[in-house]
This record gives C-alpha cells, sequence and structure tokens, in this order.
C-alpha cells in the first residue's frame, strides 16, 4: 500500500478527534476507534483490499486483553463472591445464551453451531464500559454493584468456553466424539504446560530476567512470555486467547503480577485500538441503508430480552429494586462479542451480511450504555420505590452506642474495630445484599434509608455517642448530614468526604467532625516517607 504512512496519520488524527468529542457525551473510546476504522475505509477506497495481515496483528489486541483477564482471575477473590459469580453470572449466561440460540435456531434458520456461538457471544455485556462508569459513580460496592460486577466476572470466565466452541465447531474432523476427545487432550496438554509447568518455572524465569536490572529486557520477556504462550494454544488448534489466559492466571500469584500488568496496558490499549479500526473498516454502510430495519428490531429486541431474562433469573435471590439496576446495567452487548463475531466470520461460521449487522447492532448498544447507567437510578425510582423496613415506625430503644450508615469496605472495617474495642454499635444499610452480608457476619444491621429523619429517631441518633457516615457517594452523604442536622444539631457526627470539595460542603450543615480521605493518605505517605529517611540517617 502506497500510502499506507498518510493512512496511519489520518486514523490516528481522526481516532484522536472522535475520542475527544466523545469523551464529552460519555461515550467509550471503542467508539471512536470503530468510527475511525469506518472513515478511513471511504476515505483511501479500503473496502476491497484484503487486510489479512493486519487482522492477525489487530488480533493480538484481544490476546493482551485476555492475558490482562487471566492476570485479574483471582481464586481466593472469586470464592467470596461466590453467589454473585457462579450463580446469578451462571444463570445469566446460560439462560440468555440459550434462548438467543434457539431463537437463532428456530425463528432465524441458523445452523446450530452458529446458533450456539452467535447465542452465547450476545450473552456478554461489556465489562470495560460497565466497571468503568461503576467506579466513576462510586456504586461498585453497593448491593447492584456486587451483582454487576459477579457476573461480569463470570462472563470473563465464559468467553474461554465460547471460544473453544469456535475451534471444535471449525475442524474439518466429522465426528463430534472423536473431536471433543482430540479437544480435551489437546486442553488438558496445554493447560499442563502452561499453567502447571508455567507455575513451576515462571517465578524463577522472572527472578532470573530481574537480576539485570533492566525494564527493556523485563518488557521483552513478558512480551515473550505471552506470544509464546499465545503461539503453544495455536499449535494445539486452539486460539492465541486462550494461551494468552493461561499465561495470565500462571502470572497472577506472583509478585510480578502489578509490575507486569501495568507495562502491558499501553500495548493491549493500542493494540485493542487497532483491532476496533479493523472492524471499523467491516463496516458497510450500504448494510445500514438496506437492513436498518432489522438492526433496529434486533437492537430492541436483544437490550429488551437481556434485561428481562436476567430480572427473571434472579428475582428469587435479589432485592428487586437492585436487580432491576444490574439488569439495565448489563443489557449491552459486549466488546468481546465484536472479536467472537469476527472469528465466527473469519472460519466461516457466518456470512459477511450476519456479520455486518450483528457489528452494526453492538456499536449502537455501547453507545446506549453510558447515557442508561448515567440516569440509573431516576429509571428505578420510576418503577421501585426505595427499600423501607418497620425498623423506622417505633423507636427500638438503642442509648449510648454508635452508629454506623453505610455497610461498603469501609463501613465493615470500622463495625470489625468498634466490635474488637467492645464498642457498642448498629449499623444502617439501604442495600438489601449488603445487609445480607452483614447478617450472615452476625451484625446487628438494619435495612433502611439514613437519608429519612424517622429512621435516625427510631434508631437513637439523639442518643447515640457517635454517627459514622460511611459512604462514598457523594449525594448520598449530603443527604444524611442534612437528616441529622435536622433532627439534632448536638448529634456527634463523623463523616469521611473525598477532598476539600466535599469537605467544605459537609461543613455548611454545621459538621465539625470531618476526615478529608486525601489529607489522611498524604500525612501517612509523608509519615512513612521520613520514617525511611530517618532509618537511613
Amino acid at each position: 500500500m502506497e500510502n499506507l504512512l498518510l493512512v496511519f496519520i489520518t486514523t490516528i488524527f481522526i481516532a484522536t478527534i472522535l475520542n475527544v468529542f466523545l469523551k464529552k457525551f460519555e461515550i467509550p473510546t471503542i467508539i471512536g476507534y470503530i468510527f475511525a476504522g469506518l472513515a478511513i475505509s471511504y476515505l483511501f477506497g479500503l473496502k476491497d483490499i484484503k487486510t489479512e495481515e493486519l487482522n492477525h496483528i489487530a488480533e493480538f489486541g484481544i490476546v493482551f486483553l485476555m492475558f490482562t483477564i487471566g492476570l485479574e482471575f483471582s481464586v481466593a477473590h472469586l470464592l467470596k463472591m461466590k453467589k454473585e459469580v457462579f450463580l446469578y453470572g451462571f444463570l445469566q449466561v446460560f439462560m440468555t445464551g440459550l434462548l438467543f440460540t434457539l431463537l437463532g435456531w428456530f425463528f432465524f434458520n441458523l445452523e446450530i453451531k452458529t446458533a450456539i456461538v452467535l447465542g452465547f457471544a450476545l450473552a456478554l455485556s461489556s465489562t470495560a464500559i460497565v466497571l468503568k462508569i461503576l467506579n466513576e459513580n462510586a456504586e461498585i460496592h453497593s448491593g447492584y454493584g456486587r451483582i454487576t460486577l459477579g457476573i461480569l466476572l463470570f462472563q470473563d470466565l465464559a468467553v474461554i468456553p465460547i471460544l473453544l466452541m469456535i475451534s471444535i465447531f471449525t475442524s474439518p474432523t466429522d465426528s463430534i466424539s472423536v473431536l471433543l476427545l482430540k479437544t480435551l487432550v489437546s486442553a488438558a496438554v496445554v493447560f499442563l504446560i502452561l499453567f502447571v509447568f508455567g507455575k513451576m518455572f515462571i517465578e524463577r524465569f522472572f527472578n532470573w530476567i530481574t537480576s539485570a536490572n533492566s525494564e527493556e529486557i523485563f518488557l521483552i520477556a513478558v512480551l515473550f512470555v505471552v506470544i509464546s504462550s499465545s503461539f503453544i494454544a495455536h499449535l494445539f488448534g486452539f486460539t492465541y486467547s486462550l494461551g494468552a489466559f493461561l499465561a495470565g492466571m500462571t502470572i497472577a500469584e506472583t509478585k510480578y503480577k502489578y509490575r507486569i500488568e501495568s507495562d502491558l496496558v499501553p500495548f493491549r490499549d493500542i493494540l485493542l485500538g487497532v483491532f476496533f479500526v479493523t472492524i471499523g473498516m467491516q463496516i458497510d454502510l450500504h448494510t445500514v441503508v438496506d437492513y436498518w430495519y432489522i438492526i433496529l428490531g434486533l437492537l430492541v429486541g436483544i437490550m429488551t430480552l437481556k434485561a428481562l431474562i436476567q430480572f427473571s433469573m434472579l428475582y428469587p435471590f435479589v432485592q428487586i429494586r437492585s436487580n432491576f439496576k444490574s439488569a439495565l446495567a448489563l443489557f449491552q452487548i459486549g466488546e468481546f462479542a465484536l472479536a467472537v463475531f469476527a472469528l465466527a466470520y473469519q472460519n466461516a461460521l457466518i456470512d459477511n451480511k450476519i456479520n455486518q449487522i450483528l457489528i452494526i447492532t453492538v456499536v449502537l448498544s455501547m453507545i446506549i450504555t453510558p447515557f442508561v447507567l448515567k440516569n440509573l437510578k431516576t429509571l428505578a425510582d420510576r418503577f421501585f420505590k426505595e427499600p423501607e423496613t418497620e425498623v423506622v415506625m417505633k423507636s427500638t430503644g438503642f442509648a449510648n452506642h454508635v452508629i454506623i450508615i453505610g455497610y461498603g469496605p469501609l463501613g465493615q472495617k470500622i463495625a470489625k474495630k468498634l466490635k474488637k474495642a467492645g464498642v457498642p454499635y448498629i449499623i444502617i444499610e439501604h442495600e438489601m445484599d449488603l445487609v445480607r452480608l452483614g447478617e450472615e457476619e452476625g451484625e446487628k444491621i438494619f435495612l433502611a434509608n439514613a437519608m429519612q429523619r424517622q429512621t435516625l429517631e427510631a434508631l437513637g441518633a439523639r442518643e447515640s455517642m457517635a454517627v459514622i457516615v460511611a459512604l462514598d457517594n457523594a449525594p448520598k452523604i449530603r443527604q444524611v448530614c442534612e437528616a441529622l442536622m435536622s433532627l439534632d444539631k448536638k448529634i456527634n457526627t463523623i463523616v469521611k468526604v473525598r477532598n476539600e470539595s466535599h469537605k467544605r460542603i459537609v461543613e455548611e450543615f454545621g459538621i465539625r467532625h470531618i476526615v478529608v480521605a486525601s489529607e489522611v493518605m498524604a500525612d501517612i505517605i509523608t509519615k512513612e516517607a521520613l520514617t525511611c529517611e530517618l532509618k537511613h540517617t
């Protein structure tokens, strides 16, 4: 390609301009890359040019993505959230994938192999978009946040069987039994080489590499591990991504995990960007014009069915409001579905028309998602009221106790320290799932709304030694402080805020015991630094 450098510069320019613009509307960078690919494909007439080499390079964006997912895979962490991950996650993926498989087979006349791959790919949601917004809104530890996180973790694990299905279905062997046997044997060998043997030698290998005390050599060694692991998996008939995932799992329990993860992020993000640019290059605007009604129907149908299936499956287990919010949070189709569609297209499981329609549908669902997540509370308020309990109706008789408002990570740590010190306390929590967690821990916890004066009065806020506001959400902190001060300005209230601007807002309510998280961290770090300096001197 004569104008390769010009194409490259133009792609970077368009992607940068688009992503800066889209960022103002909280639309993920994935969309900018896809539209950049679409733009250059028409600007430079690349629609009919074979880009096999580029696709191979782009596929390594998925390889590095799967490697970083493997790095984050912790058995201990999953066991702490076993209900959210293994029960809720399994129900969502299996039931959604099964329904879409049946719909594809019966109503769209797809081959059963194609229906299975597409059905379970559509069950996946966007880890990148959803978790990013949950973290920004400080809702990752809320009731619906834990459910959403658990299901997304299971979906990350479910990617591996989906990739295996593509390998199995596209094998030239006709006998399914022979195919499954060969696959199981190959899987055992790959697992043995990459995970078992790898676990024995990987830390020694990196100990030897770090003895050179060179960042450059260390980075080359990491790239060697990722690419060679991918090649070994591919050698045994599996995808490059499977090898990368196992390599990530192998390194996850070593002391080099976080260093490797930080070093690989630039490579992962750049190659993922290339991957999504190549996806954009495959979009045919004629398909949008010719099949817009099918795309619109699929978009509405898939998102509605995903939300309804998840809501129905989790209804017996989860508080209804949290269930509703988590169902809406995961109703989009995830970025990894695009990778599955690309692999399915490359292996002739789907034709170009279906591939085009599905790509456009996924992109549109991603564009819609940030707007829904930003207004999730408003949508939930329209259908379900905030949960209340009878505790707000009558006095409990508590006195000389501490009230902890919020049972997130901070509230849990405060409760443990008060229990160890023998100080009487109670907990007020608004999310049913966190209340259940507290009950399992044997805590005296109440499902109630601390933003209501009646709740605070019934639980003895006036008679308490102190009220500790252990919330992360700034608007909720303000509402709780307002309710406490309107009840009695003499209540000894302690509030944790993120920064000075939040502190000034809380001070307006007359509260004087305010802990600024950024100041506390700065004091601790400075103290540690001075201690280190004194030791050296």
